[in-house]
């Protein structure tokens, strides 16, 4: 699919690319694919949902959710209060994977693999707490 030259300047602005960098950027297919497909990503919502927790410094809780915008940048004014670094860590991979499914024309949802933890593995195995999430992929909700 072509990218209209308006989306070429509207980026080049965006990421503040000179000339010569714009270039190399058009040149690479990838690229003009990724932002082909820009409309149906800027209309999803990415969560990343806590299934399980025991012994969270950060308070999470079984329920607590995540949100991101389509490109995976967190949406904070949605996500509890406090947020573990070691969380997002963890679902960094899932949404990454998210992502790359959307853009072969695939349902990401459809990906085996949603589940991961953070890094403290628990007092059991010598830390102090751990949570499960799992990922996924709404259509964004309008409003």
């Amino acid at each position: 699919m072509m990218v209209d030259e308006n989306v070429w300047s509207y980026f080049q602005q965006h990421l503040g690319y000179s000339d010569e960098e714009m270039a190399q950027f058009r040149n690479d297919p990838r690229n003009e694919d990724v932002l082909s497909k820009g409309l149906a990503l800027m209309n999803k919502t990415i969560v990343a949902e806590v299934l399980e927790s025991h012994g969270c410094n950060s308070g999470h809780k079984a329920g607590d959710k995540f949100y991101m915008d389509g490109a995976g940048n967190l949406i904070s004014k949605l996500c509890p209060s406090r947020v573990c670094i070691y969380a997002l860590h963890a679902i960094v991979p899932g949404v990454f994977a998210l992502n790359e499914l959307l853009y072969a024309g695939v349902d990401p949802n459809k990906m085996r693999f949603r589940r991961t933890g953070c890094s403290d593995v628990g007092i059991q195995c010598g830390g102090w707490g751990h949570i499960v999430m799992e990922v996924r992929m709404e259509d964004r909700k309008k409003g």
